[in-house]
């Protein structure tokens, strides 16, 4: 359990790190086809619906490589 945490810890220190000094490279996150945005006035609501699959399925290959 405690190799598992620190696989996790450095992979999100990892994401910090790229979401911190390279933004341009997540330029895309949150601009996919499929990602509503509804926008009035004074009303945003914002669903990234294909940017959470995305994540989602590339999450899942990872935890799966992780757990043989």
């Amino acid at each position: 359990m405690g190799k598992v945490l620190m696989i996790v810890g450095l992979l999100l220190a990892l994401a910090g790190l790229v979401i911190q000094f390279a933004p341009q490279a997540l330029s895309w996150f949150g601009k996919l086809p499929g990602d509503f945005r509804y926008e009035k006035e004074n009303f945003k609501i914002f669903f990234p619906l294909t940017t959470m699959i995305i994540v989602s399925v590339l999450l899942t290959v990872v935890i799966r490589l992780l757990g043989k």
